[in-house]
């Protein structure tokens, strides 16, 4: 039996709604990144939003630990913080033109990909940055995720490698068997592995505890699978952009142990202002 669809207009055909998430007040938070806005739905009453810069280009947003949405602004080399009543605060990135890109959250911190800086960034509820360079240069990281286990996930869509931060800042690539596959997402399930897509592979793969990438097809040609996530079921769904949603089936897997690993170079620094399509991956 066909589901039934519904559509709420939120804006104008110009503005460019691109992610969107629940936030703690259980209202829907969607950015608006062709003109500069966060927006957020209740279904059934009217919309708001709230104005940033004009050209500072939202674009991924999630719920934080402190309770505020966290988004990045790509356009700006900016990541910002916003309450649920409305208060916005911005945080200028220490490298310009860095494009940030996905965002998610940990116990204590947001990090995020740099994907025109090569690094991956972490950000404090108290607003400190600190930035760690990858050992790949131009992996351009594009998804990232955070397991319970602390074990920071992301995709180096240039390079063709799945990166992993360790609690205590060593990074680990793990290189796939297609290494033109332009990984693009990544999540991890309830054991902490973790599932990615190949965007220019029409592919999803995992990593197993012992460091060994398996891919699996999907049965649509050119199906270019894009978010990825953990279903109700426990399966992992993956986006296609054929107009389709694919289901895989869980498997019962602990986190992989590092295979080979690199100690990164981090920086630190604080700078934030108050006011009330990746680069190289689509």
């Amino acid at each position: 039996m066909p589901q039934a669809v519904e559509e709420y207009v939120v804006s104008g055909p110009e503005s460019g709604p691109y992610a969107i998430t629940t936030g703690p007040d259980g209202a829907l938070w969607f950015t608006m990144v062709h003109i500069g806005r966060i927006g957020r739905l209740v279904p059934g009453q009217k919309p708001t939003s709230h104005q940033l810069d004009a050209d500072s280009g939202p674009t991924v947003i999630t719920a934080g630990p402190d309770g505020a949405l966290w988004f990045t602004e790509t356009a700006a080399d900016r990541v910002g913080r916003l309450t649920t009543e409305g208060k916005v605060t911005e945080y200028a990135l220490p490298r310009a033109g860095a494009f940030p890109s996905a965002i998610a959250a940990g116990q204590d911190a947001m990090w995020f990909t740099m994907n025109q800086a090569n690094a991956i960034g972490r950000i404090g509820m108290d607003g400190t940055v600190t930035v760690h360079d990858l050992p790949t240069e131009a992996a351009a990281p594009v998804g990232i995720a955070v397991g319970r286990d602390g074990n920071v996930w992301f995709t180096e869509i240039a390079a063709g490698q799945i990166g992993r931060m360790a609690p205590d800042g060593r990074i680990t690539e793990y290189p796939l068997p297609d290494r033109s596959a332009r990984p693009h997402a990544v999540t991890t399930d309830t054991g902490d592995r973790p599932w990615f897509t190949e965007w220019g592979a029409n592919r999803v793969g995992s990593i197993a505890s012992d460091g060994t990438v398996s891919v699996h097809a999907l049965p649509t040609p050119a199906s270019e699978p894009h978010g990825i996530a953990v279903g109700p079921d426990g399966a992992l769904w993956t986006a296609l952009e054929t107009g389709a949603l694919a289901r895989v089936a869980p498997t019962q897997a602990q986190a992989p142990a590092p295979a080979s690993t690199s100690t990164s170079t981090s920086t630190s620094t604080s700078t934030s202002t108050s006011t009330n399509d990746q680069r190289n991956g689509s």
